[in-house]
């Protein structure tokens, strides 16, 4: 094979986003060896640049023509590029919102920034890849780097305690899904590549063997998106876990997640759609109802924020379970709004827990007496999970459970409209707290809160990612048509979409005069 074929065949260039972030955590980590604390001061934003030259990146690749790279072990498809920019958006605002917080701890800002940016290496690899040694390198380097980030407060107790149940149940996730993807690869004859696996096994009638591969490979991705009952680890990780860090894996993790599910289950296993479409309905119904209900008893605000999420991606997989064009488009379309509400609150935690050190919803009450912003941002971005219009959050949730609707999934959309109502409930009770009590009502934390003036010139990168959170909450939803048409023209990157689609258009090219249905070729 000569250099030039062997160039067109590898397209390097379909990884030039993720390579450009490479070359920047390189770049972070012989910083931080060289110049030591200095560099604090220069590598966080040598990271946000990166990461902003990788959307654009990501940007230019939209609607290309060759998306096969590697050998075929990685498709920068459209779908692929919107997983991907959601992943290096939430990091962007994880390191807007880690900056003030690393530095307060005494860790070292440039060794965070190189795992953090190793973990977003590796959700982004997963959200393209169509290999299976590929995928599962790509899971292992946004897991092992989500562990080292999870215990990175080495001084903190409850920091090693999360970082060890995580790496526990983590390790035993991730045995789990290779012995899933092992019986993939014997079944298929010795294929690693989807579409070979999926060619292997579309007359492959549905043996004990393929089921329990499929069983495998949805227990692993539920344990990345923290469906129950695969959730144990999350209350106590995110309880644990320095607050940035809990902030990208509840949205960078969470993505990665979900597009793995939709590339590996959409593709690998076509004749048992019915069978995983069932397993992720009870897995969103049981993910809705103790998600939600479970929050109401937390005096955390960090665990309340965990089971909400445990909720939060109970909704999401209304639109993997109903698997039509609208149902993927609304979950994609929830997941990029989710990113800055969820970012947003998890922002304003940190403030707090800076000035107060502590994360008490108890903590919380009369805030607005002292902080009327911050109690003001926390507030937008908690009605916005809710789904009260006319935030973001509204518009996400109206798609997904109209999209839900339409495809006749009536009793899961119901559920969610329960679970949203419950949901709303400690929403509102936190906001209850911060602005309803009167000023002998005041918690001793808000009585010795620092004062606070807020400066349009010269903020922080706390305050900064604070804002443009809240400006996305915001406005997302009023301003989402956009952003809809991005997602329905990647949703048709979908493989079970795009491969009923090519069938027909050279059915109608043969027979023009024929109406466009099933194709006998």
């Amino acid at each position: 094979m000569d250099v030039a074929n062997l160039a067109s065949q590898l397209n390097a260039t379909t990884i030039l986003p993720e390579g450009v972030l490479v070359i920047s955590l390189i770049l972070v980590l012989l910083g931080d060896i060289t110049f030591g604390r200095p560099s604090a001061k220069w590598t966080p934003y040598l990271a946000i640049a990166s990461l902003v030259a990788c959307l654009y990146l990501l940007y230019t690749q939209w609607d290309q023509p060759n998306t096969i790279g590697f050998l075929g072990s990685f498709h920068a498809d459209n779908l692929s590029i919107v997983f991907r920019a959601i992943i290096a958006l939430s990091t962007l605002v994880t390191i807007l919102m880690s900056v003030r917080y690393i530095e307060q701890s005494g860790s070292s800002i440039g060794e965070f920034m190189t795992v953090l940016l190793t973990a977003t290496v590796g959700a982004m690899f997963l959200c393209g890849a169509e290999e299976l040694v590929m995928i599962f390198i790509s899971l292992e380097t946004l897991s092992i780097a989500s562990y080292l980030m999870t215990g990175y407060m080495k001084r903190d107790s409850r920091s090693n305690e999360a970082a060890l149940k995580y790496l526990l149940i983590g390790a035993a996730s991730s045995a789990v899904f290779l012995y899933g993807l092992s019986l993939l690869y014997g079944l298929s004859g010795g294929k690693t590549h989807l579409d070979d696996i999926a060619l292997a096994l579309a007359d492959t009638s549905k043996s004990l063997a393929l089921v329990i591969s499929l069983v495998f490979v949805i227990a692993s991705v539920s344990f990345k998106i923290a469906a129950v009952p695969f959730h144990q680890w999350t209350p106590d990780v995110y309880e644990g876990s320095p607050t940035p860090v809990v902030a990208f894996l509840s949205v960078g993790s969470k993505a990665a997640g979900f597009a793995l599910a939709i590339r590996l289950l959409t593709q690998a296993f076509p004749n048992l759609v019915e069978q995983w479409q069932f397993i992720f309905t009870a897995l969103a119904i049981l993910s809705m109802v103790l998600g939600n209900v479970v929050a109401i008893a937390q005096t955390s605000m960090k665990r309340m924020l965990a089971y909400s999420s445990i909720g939060q991606a109970g909704f999401v997989m209304i639109g993997l379970v109903i698997g039509t064009e609208a149902g993927y488009a609304s979950m994609v379309f929830y997941l990029l709004i989710y990113l800055f509400m969820n970012l947003g609150a998890f922002t304003c935690v940190i403030l707090f827990s800076l000035r107060t050190g502590t994360d008490e919803i108890g903590d919380y009450a009369g805030l607005y007496l002292k902080d009327p912003l911050l109690t003001l941002a926390l507030s937008l971005c908690l009605l916005s999970l809710g789904g009260i219009p006319p935030l973001a959050g509204f518009f996400g949730k109206l798609y997904l459970f109209w999209a839900g609707w339409q495809a006749g999934a009536y009793g899961l959309v119901l559920l969610g409209l329960i679970t949203s109502v419950v949901s709303i409930y400690y929403y509102i009770r936190v906001i209850k707290m911060m602005v309803v009590k009167e000023p002998q009502d005041m918690s001793e934390v808000i009585k010795n809160y620092p004062s606070i003036v807020w400066k349009p010139l010269g903020m922080r990168p706390l305050q900064v990612g604070l804002v443009l959170t809240l400006i996305a909450t915001s406005l997302a939803g009023v301003l989402s048509n956009p952003v809809l048409t991005i997602v329905n023209s990647s949703v048709a990157d979908v493989p079970r979409f795009k491969q009923a689609a090519i069938p027909t258009t050279i059915d109608v090219a043969i027979h023009p005069e024929t109406p466009a249905i099933a194709p006998e070729l």
